[in-house]
């Protein structure tokens, strides 16, 4: 899974995608590096960040969506090549599905917005679950964890229960772990560490590592664009614990991480399901 950020502030690339048009020549560009989907995000959503109204994500995307269905009718974007909607808003996820979005990726899991569980539902789409509690603003007092990866599953679980109780089938459901999502440095490298219990319950995992600030913490590097060897390191290590999908920004030497991940480590049962599912999807 490639990352489009069309904000002016997301922590790595923030403003460099802003411009619709360079936004979709970033798409085309990863669409071409071997992307199965690309996750379209308008709204930050870092530690701090302020959070728009749909109103306002909708203003940045929609330019792009325009473009991308022009592409589309025009051959130009492969017809296998997957969407997502990177938000937490129910009426964005209804227009970016009506203009072909494929999936709809929510770092809230359905607790921002009550009407999220029953549009997803509706549609019948792809839908991953994150983990996080509390919002961009108070995230980052909420990492109080007896055991980060127990407490994790359970909150997964519950979230996945209320998904399926609002009519969304079990096979529509993705689990991500949330990483840098209320969670500190040790409490993230635990997450990874514990990731093949969450795989256990038999949901695909996405995992998003990409750049994130355990790493450069880690590392002791504060640009967030030169943190990819270190984020190669934990995608390795989320195939190997059964992660089915890895949300990445470097999409080119990403793939060639995961190919060599994947003939160290043979795909794990859920990593079946994910490839069966994606080929359902194309």
């Amino acid at each position: 899974m490639g990352v489009l950020n069309i904000t002016p502030d997301s922590f790595s690339d923030g403003g460099l995608f802003y411009d619709p048009n360079r936004a979709f020549k970033a798409l085309v560009r990863m669409a071409k590096q071997g992307a199965a989907i690309i996750d379209i995000g308008a709204q930050s959503t870092r530690p701090g960040a302020i959070e728009l109204s749909p109103e306002q994500e909708l203003e940045r995307l929609l330019p792009l969506f325009s473009l991308i269905c022009q592409a589309r009718r025009a051959g130009e974007l492969p017809a296998d090549l997957l969407l997502s909607i990177d938000t937490f808003h129910a009426p964005v996820a209804a227009v970016a599905l009506a203009h072909g979005v494929n999936w709809v990726n929510d770092v809230s899991a359905g607790t921002a917005d009550s009407a999220m569980l029953p549009l997803v539902a509706k549609a019948a789409c792809p839908y991953v679950l994150m983990h996080r509690r509390g919002n961009s603003q108070s995230m980052g007092d909420l990492n109080n964890y007896n055991n980060v990866v127990l407490e994790v599953e359970d909150e997964l679980l519950q979230r996945s229960a209320a998904a399926i109780a609002a009519g969304v089938e079990p096979s529509q459901l993705w689990w991500d772990p949330g990483l840098g999502f209320a969670k500190n440095k040790d409490q993230n490298l635990e997450l990874l560490d514990g990731l093949q219990r969450l795989a256990a319950h038999g949901y695909p995992l996405l995992v998003g590592p990409s750049r994130k600030r355990f790493i450069g913490e880690i590392l002791n590097e504060k640009r967030a664009r030169a943190r990819s060897w270190g984020t190669a390191a934990a995608v390795c290590k989320a195939i190997a614990a059964g992660a089915s999908m890895v949300r990445v920004h470097d999409v080119a030497a990403m793939l060639q991480v995961c190919a060599m991940a994947d003939a160290l480590w043979p795909h794990s049962a859920t990593a079946s399901v994910a490839d069966k599912f994606l080929q359902k999807q194309a």
